[in-house]
């Protein structure tokens, strides 16, 4: 039986390494060639694509005939993606994306984009008008909108001269310069103020433990953190706020994730061995790949176990981080979510559940249970592989299914103990008790009073219009394979 399973392992293994190996495709198509095999590889629903199966094509000939009706690779990507009623044809819903441009993918994972550092929200005019408007929730540190006097609360009817819209919006903000039209939020349906701030974007790098302080209530020592992405380049720094926490002996904690759409896995991890310190070596969160994948390769390259160190790599294998983890042993944790908390956020929330107590204010999460990984043009699919060719197309497919220890996850997202959202015309300052979330938050731990749920009229899980949908890595969970 031992022989037999080896033998299975070994062939998947060919499988996997026939569909990756270079060749001289076409340069017209080479593109095209390196998209193909790449899902081919790595897609997670591999093998409920057609023209993605192993035995599809008989020859390169029949391959290359088949790739040069694609003009774009674009175009050729999302055509091989898997779709069903769960996910419909639309970028945003499958998770998997292609870019022209890896450079500019990978400085988004290390927290580093062209912005203008003002983060924004759409929504419609209370009065039932169709009129449209975004309001500011937050401003980027080190932003030239930080330093043009934008703040969190502002509220915006007119970009550039031009009234807001629906339709518009995302332009209107593509720009690399733009001009914002002030105005009132009166009770939600704004009035100019004619008030105008311009603002031009840099590359900024984004620290994503924006907020970080200890709050005392009573007899409480609350630990609170508004943590805005799951990026590896700051694991040092928010290993050093748990040590912060530890030093001042806090006896609650408050993580803010309600603007955090996610990141890496490991870093979810580490975040969750933070929290605790008891369960390690204990199952974090485990991974489900294609089954080509998964039969190529040992069960263990698929766990992610809580840990009590941090040890990253770069993607040459040198060791860039390595600390011991500060824990707190905590057997409850509260979590501030909304529905821009997605991906390595609700992995967070969904890997500490079955260990430890969860509580959740704010709104539904967005629900995205599933990770994806990059894959550059070269023998291994790496950065740094063999072969890697000259041009900068990169494919950020999903390829892994989380689930926790019990073998579960939550695709419609996590609904809190406590609905509440926030309201563009308090939004409070991020950190201060006064702040509605946090003040809700700050009397649940000290009372366990869950009052009624505060959700506006018309509210939405997934907003309109939120400004991170411009990032190219929005929504994002990537994983990597051991």
């Amino acid at each position: 039986m031992k022989i037999v399973k080896t033998a299975l392992i070994l062939l998947f293994s060919i499988l996997i390494v026939s569909c990756s190996e270079k060749d001289d495709a076409p340069k017209n198509i080479e593109v095209q060639h390196f998209v193909w095999r790449g899902l081919n590889a790595y897609y997670l629903w591999q093998d409920l694509v057609p023209d993605l199966d192993d035995r599809r094509f008989s020859n390169d000939n029949e391959i290359y005939s088949y790739l040069s009706g694609y003009d774009d690779p674009v175009d050729l990507f999302y055509s091989l993606l898997y779709m069903d009623n769960e996910y419909p044809q639309d970028p945003n819903k499958t998770y998997s994306w292609i870019v022209d441009d890896y450079i500019a993918l990978e400085q988004a994972f290390a927290g580093t984009r062209l912005t203008s550092g003002m983060k924004a929200i759409g929504a419609d005019f209370s009065d039932g008008s169709g009129g449209y408007y975004v309001y500011v929730y937050d401003v980027v540190n080190g932003s030239d909108a930080e330093m043009q006097g934008v703040t969190r609360g502002m509220i915006i009817t007119e970009v550039n001269g031009t009234t807001l819209t629906r339709a518009n919006v995302n332009d209107l903000f593509a720009n690399e310069t733009f001009t914002i039209h002030l105005a009132d939020y009166n009770g939600g349906n704004p009035i100019s103020n004619g008030t105008t701030i311009t603002v031009n974007k840099s590359q900024v790098t984004e620290n994503p433990v924006k907020v970080s302080n200890v709050i005392t209530n009573g007899g409480h020592t609350i630990g609170y953190l508004l943590y805005n992405q799951f990026s590896k380049d700051f694991d040092g720094d928010l290993n050093a706020e748990f040590a912060n926490f530890k030093a001042a002996g806090i006896t609650d904690l408050i993580i803010d994730l309600r603007y955090n759409g996610g990141g890496s896995l490991q870093t979810a991890t580490y975040l969750g061995s933070m929290i605790t310190g008891q369960f390690t070596d204990e199952l974090f969160a485990k991974q489900l790949w294609n089954q080509k994948v998964m039969n190529s390769r040992p069960a263990e390259s698929f766990i992610n176990n809580f840990t009590n160190q941090i040890k990253n790599t770069n993607s040459q294998g040198t060791i860039v981080l390595e600390e011991t983890i500060n824990s707190l042993n905590l057997t409850t944790v509260y979590f501030i979510v909304s529905g821009n908390s997605a991906s390595a956020s609700e992995v967070v929330i969904n890997s500490l559940k079955p260990y430890i107590d969860i509580k959740l204010v704010g709104a539904q999460t967005y629900g995205k249970h599933v990770g994806s990984i990059t894959l550059y043009d070269s023998d291994d699919y790496t950065r740094y592989g063999d072969n890697l060719k000259s041009h900068t197309w990169a494919l950020q497919p999903i390829v892994s299914e989380i689930q926790n220890v019990d073998g579960e996850n939550s695709p419609e997202g996590f609904t809190p103990d406590i609905l509440i959202d926030e309201d563009p015309g308090n939004l409070g300052v991020l950190g201060d008790p006064t702040e509605p979330l946090l003040e809700r938050t700050i009397q649940y731990i000290t009372t366990g009073a869950k009052g009624l749920p505060t959700l506006r009229k018309g509210y939405q899980i997934s907003p309109s219009w939120n400004s991170n949908m411009m990032r190219p890595d929005y929504n994002n969970m990537y994983v990597e394979l051991k």
